[in-house]
């Protein structure tokens, strides 16, 4: 464990589970699959992992001028059959869901090379496949050889703990990042270029694989909340810790390279939090405290005998114990709204308004204002 981690402002542990504390904030040095084993079990909130590609490069690879290029060929990436690669697979796999909460999910990321051997053994450990999400480079490298297409995807596996797993999955906030617009399954993101790629004191690369700071911060916002523990078991250069970091997220790196160690040491160090406020992100709506219809009439927000309007003039009155009446019609605010639609669902909080100073106004106005006063800050 480096515990003289400059990344840390305090190493951060969990003192409630005494000898078995979370090294949180800090980075783990040597074997994943052994650093996993040795954190307690169910204790973290998300996994992002990128292993070993098993890329199988037999030569180099020449531009058109000749130049070399700078490939996969660390021995970290070598395997000596896929048998082997699959054994390490299961392995990591393994020690991954047990330290991870029974509400925790698991990001994976691959290229052709490995990711279907991955998503098979993931299934076999128990994993629930959520979706697979295609990372698409607006800037890949090339093809320089010509005998194939431009490798220009790579893929990710998004899965919870077990099937009917409750996962966090903040929805609203992703589509706020998408200008409104439900996110899908695609992400054109571009890979590390300029000053995101991390030079070593040669000038060169200092990972080959290393992600763009932008793919982890749609996944950390996406999949958990301020105050969660993110774990990386391939940490590599930390991309995982600066974001994790900067979001408000604890974090836990495991890397077996010192090299690696100590350039994610740095870079995590210069990374700032963001302040709370900023930190707030766009909750789901069934996030939001559960407010009855009936709560409503009780506090004489609305009244029995009460009038309501719907959409096209049609109306129902209110009852004393919460429910409305049209007709013939009765049942929940949500139940005669579908009724006198002819549909099988209503949100009944969206279809019904009341009359205040001659104007129309949503009975949603009501319940918001019982959330406020239940502390919710509505978005």
């Amino acid at each position: 464990m480096a515990r003289d981690n400059p990344a840390n402002e305090a190493v951060k542990m969990d003192k409630t589970k005494g000898a078995n504390a979370l090294p949180l904030n800090s980075i783990l040095a040597g074997d994943c699959i052994e650093m996993m084993l040795s954190l307690p079990e169910a204790s973290v909130d998300l996994i992002f992992a990128d292993p070993p590609y098993n890329l199988q490069l037999k030569q180099e690879l020449h531009r058109p001028d000749a130049s070399l290029v700078d490939a996969v060929t660390n021995d970290w990436d070598q395997f000596s059959s896929f048998a082997a690669y699959d054994r390490f697979t299961q392995d990591w796999l393994k020690a991954a869901r047990r330290c991870l909460k029974p509400t925790g999910a698991l990001w994976v990321i691959g290229s052709y090379h490995n990711i279907f051997r991955v998503g098979a053994a993931l299934q076999d450990a128990g994993f629930w496949v959520l979706n697979d999400v295609v990372w698409r480079k607006s800037n890949p490298m090339p093809n320089f050889r010509g005998k194939r297409f431009t490798n220009a995807h790579e893929t990710m596996i998004w899965a919870s703990k077990s099937e009917g797993a409750k996962y966090t999955f903040n929805y609203e906030a992703l589509k706020a990042l998408n200008e409104g617009v439900q996110m899908r399954s695609d992400w054109v993101l571009p890979i590390c270029t300029g000053h995101e790629r991390l030079k070593d004191a040669k000038g060169d690369k200092a990972h080959p694989t290393q992600k763009p700071e932008a793919l982890l911060h749609r996944i950390i916002i996406g999949s958990t909340n301020e105050g969660d523990v993110v774990l990386d078991p391939f940490f590599g250069t930390g991309t995982t810790g600066a974001v994790a970091k900067m979001l408000g997220r604890n974090w836990i790196g495991i890397e077996r390279e010192e090299d690696y160690r100590e350039i994610a040491e740095r870079r995590i160090g210069d990374v700032r939090r963001i302040e709370a406020e900023a930190l707030r992100v766009t909750q789901s709506k069934r996030a939001e405290p559960r407010v009855p219809f009936g709560q409503l009439v009780e506090r004489g927000m609305l009244r029995p005998g009460e009038v309501l309007t719907g959409p096209r003039g049609q109306t129902a009155k209110v009852r004393a114990d919460g429910t409305l009446v049209a007709g013939k019609l009765a049942g929940s605010i949500h139940q005669v709204g579908a009724r006198l639609e002819g549909a099988p669902s209503c949100n009944g909080w969206a279809y019904w308004n009341f009359k205040r100073d001659g104007k129309d106004v949503s009975i949603d106005l009501l319940r918001q204002q019982i959330r406020s006063e239940m502390g919710h800050r509505p978005n």
